[in-house]
């Protein structure tokens, strides 16, 4: 009896599809990784770690934050990052993806609706599945919608508290939620709005805060900030009324029973914060290189404006977007191609994310040998 063979089978059905994903180191330069602000390999981010471990910060928890894993530095950085994005409190978490997770798992209560855009954060769909509350997806970036689902559900009979889970910067697309309509809904249903700025925090804002702005400040707007991406790091920020760090902290089986994370991530998450805050050039810098991009790829099929650091070229085809990205790969340049269900079906496309780990020289270099591979496979 072959007791994995219905694991062999679901492999050979992704590979006979080209699904199925592989992991592959980086080489070439970087224009698939989102390390938009060039921190993670940083002389500055080094020499911080460097610092801090001759100072004595340990570099493991040793256990959950309830039971010995609660240390300074995540103290310090909470406290912060609570003052520096205008919030009550915050709350920091070894992920992202497990802070979204505990979010939908643990807030949302039984009698409650969540509603989610279509093209939200795979994290939220797992938190959502795990926690009590009912949950319904809304066309991506229709606050019609929205407020048409709000009122279907309060016309049935709903009486319980309504959550609306966005991303302020999607992904996939690079494009924006309409925040300030979205805030505007939430006011006036008495709902409470959740963002995710994973890709948002750092990159932009005053002081990269985020596109969310002062909305953070609210009473029913929730945010995440990864600390993974243009932080350099790693982890995940909560900041939320002081009511809801405390029912986390009782109530979140995420938090409660996870190791806490290295007391040297969040200090590294610390500065960093701090260092982005006051050198508002590298976010410049930035934004010089996606002007650069919007015009060595004007004309090819992107899925909105391009006004972010994400360059979704949409191929429609999955071997056609593998072709392409291996062509580039060989090149000597780090692109990759997203396939769905990563993506929804018929749009297979090529991520090209900007960072300031490549120069305005490479991004001419990628844009005249993106042009050579389309028509190479246009070609075939």
């Amino acid at each position: 009896m072959d007791r994995f063979k219905p694991f062999r089978d679901q492999l050979a059905a992704l590979d006979t599809a080209g699904r199925k994903r592989r992991l592959s180191l980086p080489a070439g330069r970087d224009f698939s990784s989102n390390d938009y602000m060039g921190l993670a390999r940083s002389p500055f981010l080094k020499a911080v770690a460097q610092a801090a471990i001759a100072n004595g910060i340990a570099h493991g928890s040793g256990g959950s934050r309830l039971l010995g894993g609660n240390h300074p530095e995540h103290e310090a950085l909470e406290a912060f990052a609570a003052t520096h994005y205008g919030a009550e409190a915050s709350l920091f978490f070894g992920s992202g993806f497990a802070a979204n997770s505990a979010l939908f798992a643990t807030l949302p209560q039984t009698g409650d609706l969540v509603l989610y855009d279509q093209l939200i954060h795979a994290s939220v769909h797992d938190g959502m599945k795990l926690g009590r509350a009912a949950f319904k997806a809304f066309r991506h970036n229709d606050c019609n919608a929205v407020e048409a689902e709000i009122l279907a559900w309060r016309g049935s009979g709903g009486t319980g508290t309504i959550w609306i889970a966005v991303e302020s910067l999607y992904s996939m697309d690079g494009d924006r939620a309409p925040l300030a309509d979205l805030a505007r809904i939430a006011e006036a249903h008495d709902a409470i709005l959740v963002i995710d700025e994973a890709h948002a925090v750092g990159v932009f804002g005053d002081r990269g805060i985020g596109l969310a702005g002062t909305l953070g400040q609210r009473e029913n707007v929730l945010i995440l900030r990864t600390c993974g991406k243009a932080l350099g790091g790693e982890g995940g920020l909560l900041t939320m009324p002081a009511i809801l760090r405390d029912f986390f902290i009782n109530r979140a089986r995420p938090f409660i029973f996870s190791t806490a994370p290295s007391p040297l991530t969040a200090h590294l998450a610390h500065q960093a914060i701090v260092h982005l805050a006051e050198n508002p050039s590298l976010q410049s810098a930035l934004a010089d290189h996606v002007a650069l991009a919007r015009g060595c790829f004007a004309g090819l099929n992107l899925s909105h404006g391009q006004d972010s650091q994400i360059f979704p070229v949409v191929l429609g085809d999955d071997d056609v977007a593998v072709a392409v990205a291996t062509l580039l790969q060989t090149k000597g340049f780090d692109v990759r191609a997203i396939r769905p269900p990563t993506v929804p079906a018929g749009t297979a496309r090529l991520r090209i994310s900007l960072t300031l780990n490549v120069t305005q020289e490479d991004i001419r270099n990628l844009a005249s040998t993106l042009w050579e591979a389309l028509a190479l496979a246009e070609a075939a």
